[in-house]
């Protein structure tokens, strides 16, 4: 972990409330005051989570300065403008720059993919247009490219890139990663079923889908293991992971936007080709919830 890092903590990779008409606006400014107010770390607007891939221009752009602007500065806005398009990205990183956000998440190409001397380039090229902290999003299970150790390092280089999301599944690298680039950049798990064995590593939190239903409890996870209650942290992580569990049982973030709509966060709607969740797995969604006193 760096001296200062972005966040440190959990950071909550927002739902975008919506509605057949576009986004909900009333429900995601609630989802808002409500995320700050339990002790998430930060807010990721428009990434995965919040279905950055089917907003269009205006909707992306929107969300995020909505989101600047409702937080107030209470905690850090992190805007997701990854593109497999990176002319796009550079639009989009802009754009999000100038409405006020404090970071951008920018995610590996998906579909074309990349060399690693093509996502140091891209990469680079985006940075060089930000004119805040860049955050990387390794996520190969999506998109097909995964940014290997060396070249984190080589993208370490840049003075605005300065974290990554690391949800590739594979702690042996993350060992190679923290041991090339953990004073340098900030890493933050992208899976909520390792956040206790990514801060073992030095990490400094989670970008985290658990933390739409339970921000106060993921902020108290990397809270308890930074005051030293590791066995606290681990036992949390294994409280959790039933929920956790069903929360990826269908692609992300599908499970998640029905868990809000139970939660009472508008209907839970989706754009295609994301649909509902399948009856059956709802309910054991539902049953974890109730388990856990997130619902009746």
């Amino acid at each position: 972990m760096t001296e200062n890092p972005l966040f440190r903590g959990a950071g909550t990779a927002l739902i975008t409330p919506l509605t057949p008409a576009g986004v909900d606006y009333d429900s995601f400014g609630r989802l808002i005051d409500w995320q700050v107010e339990s002790g998430t770390d930060a807010l990721i607007i428009a990434g995965t989570t919040g279905e950055g891939s089917t907003l269009d221009d205006a909707e992306h752009i929107s969300v995020v300065k909505y989101a600047v602007e409702r937080t107030a500065g209470r905690v850090p806005v992190i805007a997701g403008t990854g593109s497999n398009d990176t002319n796009y990205a550079v639009h989009l990183t802009k754009a999000c720059c100038e409405v006020g956000c404090d970071g951008v998440l920018v995610v590996t190409p998906y579909y074309n993919k990349a060399t690693q001397r093509g996502l140091v380039e891209m990469f680079n090229v985006i940075a060089d247009a930000s004119t805040v902290p860049v955050i990387l999003y390794n996520i190969p299970s999506r998109t097909g490219v995964d940014i290997k150790p060396r070249t984190y390092l080589q993208l370490s280089e840049h003075p605005r890139i300065r974290g990554i999301k690391e949800a590739n599944g594979d702690i042996g690298a993350l060992v190679e990663t923290m041991s090339l680039v953990g004073d340098k950049m900030d890493v933050y798990s992208g899976n909520d079923d390792q956040i206790v064995p990514f801060l073992s590593m030095g990490a400094a939190g989670v970008i985290s889908v658990l933390a739409n239903p339970m921000p106060a409890q993921t902020h108290d996870l990397c809270q308890r293991f930074f005051d030293g209650d590791v066995a606290g942290a681990a036992a949390l992580q294994c409280t959790y992971q039933p929920l956790v569990r069903a929360l990826f049982s269908e692609v992300n973030p599908i499970p998640v936007k029905a868990a809000m709509a139970a939660m009472g966060y508008r209907e839970d709607h989706l754009r295609l080709p994301l649909t509902p969740m399948e009856r059956a797995d709802r309910e054991v969604l539902l049953a974890e919830m109730r388990a856990l006193g997130l619902i009746s």
